[in-house]
C-alpha cells in the first residue's frame, strides 16, 4: 500500500478546520467601529503629562548661507570654510566626514 507522506494527518486536518471555523464565526469589529475607537482614543485628555498643549505655529527666521560657509556634500550640514577638508569635482567635504 502506497503512503502519501506529504498528506496531513487526520487530527491536524480537523484542528485546522476547527480553527478556520472559529475565525469565520468570531465577532470581529467592522472597519467603522475600529475607526470610531481610534478617534475616541485620539482625544486630548486633561491629564497630559507634559503639561499644557499650546497650538501655536513655530516661527523661525531663515538666514541664507553666507559667503564664508559651505554645504558639505556628505552630511549636508552648513559649515564654516575653515572646516573644509577637501574639494572634489566642485563638491566640498567637511573635516568630520573625512575623518
Amino acid at each position: 500500500m502506497a503512503t502519501d507522506y506529504d498528506d496531513l494527518r487526520p487530527e491536524v486536518k480537523e484542528a485546522q478546520e476547527q480553527s478556520l471555523e472559529a475565525l469565520q464565526t468570531a465577532n470581529t469589529p467592522g472597519p467603522v467601529s475600529a475607526t470610531l475607537e481610534l478617534d475616541e482614543g485620539d482625544a486630548l485628555d486633561s491629564d497630559v503629562p507634559a503639561g499644557e498643549i499650546i497650538a501655536e505655529e513655530l516661527v523661525v527666521d531663515v538666514i541664507p548661507q553666507r559667503a564664508d560657509e559651505f554645504t558639505c556634500s556628505s552630511c549636508f550640514l552648513i559649515r564654516h570654510r575653515s572646516q573644509s577638508a577637501r574639494e572634489t569635482n566642485g563638491k566640498l567635504y567637511c573635516t568630520e566626514c573625512e575623518a
